[in-house]
């Protein structure tokens, strides 16, 4: 009798949220993620070489406010759930919005180290804030045949970020590294007048039917794991990230121009990424896409480490492309599978497995970096360690099935 009571819920729950304005919402969400992401994350990448250039910073200084933009994503990841407690999801996303747009013209003014610093500090900090608010306050309004596409629509924000790095700021550089930061912060404050009243009313944390209740503690181990699959994947991804246009402009002694169409080609599979991975997760179910993405992100992880030829750099940086976000709809959609009927211990568990990404992307990235200076710059190790890490996630991932069965 219990089970048939507990069948009996969502169906009304699905049926009036299949009637919300869906794709407002998703509007809003992807906005979000192009602002604190796309934008005030991954634009800084290819200003690096004109701050240089104009002297605003010493290379080595430029490196440290990189490091800057990961500990506060880092620091807003773990912020996000207490912020959104105190003063609300919706507005906590619009407030974060308009100071990762704020981030964006501080920066056109370097009047210090410090300065700058904080301001980065407080960019990154917006991407993790949004990366944990966004998609968990949107996807309880939306039906759940609908969420993987959804979902990718959100996490595209992301990576028309990435093809702007490549294609729009290099544009922008040539009327200036001021009017850049500017055009930049003016770019993010349209987005956030344009999703401004597209965002859902709050939802209070659901509670969990009393049925589900003897499940907590299944469904942490199920979460843990995740998170852990979530924060190796962030490895895996660090060697193309960060390593991939030197590899081409310096390791190939190709020049930086080839090492920038190899970063547009990234931006481009970073565009389709998200659309591609959460329409087929609607059609076959989360756990079975992020299996076959962690196997397919392993392969082309590992193509630079195996071969250097045009044809091999091309596929590689289009697949891992794709998936830097890509994957994040799968593990969001994978989430609200293990833990259904419960907004707020979804938004807990994101809110987890997003702390972990941030943390092992950090750890990786100081980690590949001590270790390619250690090894005299040695490239293929990196892009080892990374296909390592992926796999790592896929023989993890293997086992939560297992669980969750016995849950």
């Amino acid at each position: 009798m219990s089970s048939i009571h507990l069948n009996r819920h969502p169906e009304p729950r699905a049926h009036h949220r299949a009637r919300a304005p869906l794709w407002p919402l998703a509007l809003a969400g992807f906005c979000a993620s192009l602002v604190g992401l796309g934008l005030a994350r991954f634009a800084y990448t290819p200003l690096i070489p004109a701050l240089i250039a104009a002297h605003w910073f010493a290379p080595s200084d430029a490196v440290y406010l990189g490091a800057a933009n990961l500990a506060g994503y880092l620091g807003g990841a773990v912020l996000a759930r207490p912020l959104a407690a105190r003063i609300g999801a919706v507005f906590s996303l619009r407030a974060i919005m308009v100071l990762a747009s704020l981030c964006c013209i501080a920066c056109a003014s370097p009047l210090s180290f410090a300065w700058f610093f904080g301001w980065r500090v407080l960019a990154g900090l917006s991407g993790g804030v949004i990366m944990v608010l966004a998609a968990s306050t949107i996807l309880p309004h939306t039906p759940p045949d609908k969420r993987g596409i959804v979902g990718g629509v959100i996490f595209a924000g992301v990576g028309l970020g990435i093809a702007a790095s490549g294609t729009l700021v290099p544009l922008l550089l040539q009327q200036g590294l001021t009017q850049t930061w500017y055009a930049l912060g003016a770019l993010s404050a349209l987005l956030t007048l344009v999703s401004w009243r597209a965002w859902p009313s709050d939802i209070g944390g659901a509670q969990a039917p009393a049925g589900h209740q003897s499940r907590s503690r299944k469904q942490s181990s199920l979460v843990l794991l995740l998170s852990a699959e979530y924060g190796l994947n962030a490895v895996a991804l660090v060697p193309h990230m960060v390593f991939l246009v030197d590899l081409v402009a310096r390791g190939l002694g190709q020049g930086i121009s080839a090492g920038s169409d190899y970063w547009v080609l990234y931006g481009i599979g970073a565009m389709i990424g998200p659309l591609l991975t959460g329409h087929v997760a609607d059609r076959a179910g989360f756990g079975p896409t992020l299996r076959a993405a962690f196997l397919i992100e392993a392969v082309a992880i590992a193509l630079p480490a195996l071969t250097v030829t045009p044809a091999a750099l091309i596929v590689s940086s289009v697949i891992v492309g794709a998936f830097t976000p890509g994957i994040v709809p799968l593990v969001l959609g994978r989430i609200h599978e293990v833990i259904p009927h419960n907004s707020a211990n979804q938004r807990a568990a994101w809110g987890q497995a997003t702390t972990s990404f941030a943390l092992f992307q950090a750890v990786g990235a100081y980690g590949l970096s001590y270790a390619f200076a250690r090894t005299g710059g040695n490239y293929t190790a990196l892009f080892a360690v990374g296909a390592v890490a992926v796999t790592a996630a896929l023989a993890i991932d293997l086992i939560v099935p297992l669980l969750h069965r016995h849950a």
